[in-house]
């Protein structure tokens, strides 16, 4: 058994420059999930590729993610999460530089995995929160990162409509935008994010790793192109099956090494897998409101009979963007209700609004203000959500396993998004407006309707999970995984009152 490490004395130092850093590289992760949606087509038509080809622009970003976060925040975990964040940051910048200068689609599939590696940032920047912030502020500051998630999507949105406007648009101005923050964030990692925190010894299991990555990958490959493929085409069906089996071979390998990526005693502490439940739920609810407006807003009225007409520009500025900055208000207040009401009822009280957010999108988007004021709830749903779940994880593991830990719940959230993605796409095509001209596809409104309704069943859920799913009270972790870690240094983090 690994004992363990302190990398130097973790001071607790004023918190705000940290913040900023660390909110900042966070950031950087859904602008690179985010910032070539609007311009698929745009890739499609410069590098003479077919529809089906320019998809992996952003399933190779997803599979990337599903690959690196989990193993990065577990190399964060034992050999230093300032210096793994360090080199994801220096990784993202190298993978935006290609992106922007390359006029190869093959090329451009690298950059964007390299891109996608970005996604371990998130769970690394929560670790070195929770190393270096006092208990007083630590859920306040953990929901002030998680809270850039969601502006930095809407600012993606809208930097690439800006910069792919005029009659001959480049997508290369967008990929450069992104070179420009991420090195930003490096800088501000390099230079305001001290050295220290906890360490443990050990290294990395490379067969649990490459174990996972299948099973994620099989996974997240079968969804995201099931679409494209067929959901009952021998393709799909067949990355299922595989994933299936994958899961239980990884489940194995970590049941009999001696230092696993993950501690499978993890997902029997009810705490742990209720949250990464619910990161699901919240992930799909995201990204359901994220592709449900986006759509639902460009619809041509005179055609379709519903919808406003919205350029790309417009409806990321107009209908997602302010969804986005209430996350940045929202956010603050949501560590406020951690402390105060517990992530338990901070989780519930998200879903309880979100629900309502859905509820007026499914039956109430017949005007601007009305999605407008719908998406707002569903901004501060994902906002609350998104502070309570750090403090769930804090509160549930030992400071050893934080980075893995809040990598498996930031898979678990992409995996939501990957499903609502499929989910929505799906139901869009599957009914189409008769009648209309030769070449001319239109959704029936009524798909929207369903999309936004499901999106609610996902908040219920939420609440569900929240209510019903996890604990009153809790320690900090099970007593099995506490038990193993006896002697490592623990800092409180109530999740409940």
């Amino acid at each position: 058994m690994s004992t363990s490490i302190a990398a130097g004395p973790t001071a607790k130092r004023g918190s705000t420059p940290l913040i900023l850093a660390l909110g900042l590289a966070a950031m950087v992760v859904s602008m690179a999930q985010t910032q070539v949606v609007p311009i698929l087509s745009l890739l499609g038509t410069k590098l003479h590729a077919s529809a089906a080809g320019v998809s992996w622009v952003t399933t190779a970003t997803l599979l990337s993610a599903a690959v690196f976060t989990p193993l990065l925040g577990r190399v964060g975990d034992l050999y230093g999460k300032r210096r793994t964040l360090v080199a994801v940051l220096a990784v993202m910048v190298l993978g935006s530089l290609l992106a922007s200068t390359t006029t190869s689609l093959g090329l451009l599939l690298v950059g964007r995995v390299m891109q996608g590696s970005a996604t371990a940032i998130f769970p690394l920047a929560l670790s070195i929160v929770r190393d270096q912030v006092p208990h007083e502020k630590l859920h306040g500051a953990m929901a002030l990162v998680s809270s850039t998630l969601a502006f930095g999507s809407g600012l993606s949105l809208v930097v690439t409509g800006l910069l792919t406007q005029g009659t001959t648009p480049d997508y290369h101005a967008v990929f450069w935008f992104s070179t420009g923050v991420s090195v930003l964030a490096l800088l501000g990692v390099l230079f305001l994010v001290p050295e220290g925190g906890h360490r443990v010894g050990g290294r990395v299991d490379v067969l649990g790793s490459v174990t996972l990555a299948a099973f994620l990958v099989l996974l997240l490959l079968g969804i995201s192109q099931g679409h494209t493929w067929g959901w009952s085409s021998g393709s799909v069906i067949g990355c299922f099956v595989g994933a299936v089996v994958m899961a239980a071979v990884w489940v194995l390998v970590e049941l009999k090494v001696p230092s696993p990526l993950v501690d499978m005693r993890m997902f029997t502490h009810r705490q742990v897998a209720m949250t990464n439940l619910g990161g699901l739920f919240v992930g799909f609810a995201s990204f359901t409101q994220f592709i449900g407006i986006s759509y639902l807003v460009q619809m041509p009225e005179r055609i379709a009979g519903y919808g406003f007409t919205a350029s790309v520009l417009r409806a990321s500025v107009e209908y997602l963007l302010p969804s986005s900055l209430i996350a940045l208000v929202a956010a603050p207040v949501g560590g406020i209700l951690v402390r105060r009401i517990s992530a338990r009822g901070t989780l519930a009280l998200g879903g309880l609004v979100g629900a309502g957010g859905f509820a007026w999108l499914a039956f109430g988007h017949g005007q601007s203000a009305s999605v407008i004021c719908a998406g707002l709830l569903t901004g501060i749903a994902i906002a609350f959500g998104y502070a309570a779940m750090p403090a769930l994880i804090a509160a549930s593991v030992p400071l050893q396993q934080t980075g893995i830990a809040n990598g498996i719940n930031s898979i678990s959230r992409s995996v939501g998004s990957a499903v609502a993605s499929a989910v929505v796409t799906s139901l869009l095509a599957s009914k189409t407006i008769a009648g209309l001209p030769a070449g001319i596809h239109l959704p029936q409104e009524s798909q929207f309707n369903l999309s936004f309704l499901i999106g609610l069943g996902a908040m219920v859920l939420t609440v569900v999970v929240a209510t019903l799913g996890l604990t009153k009270h809790h320690a900090h972790a099970s007593p099995a995984v506490a038990a193993s870690t006896a002697t490592e240094p623990k800092q409180p983090a109530k999740a409940d009152a």
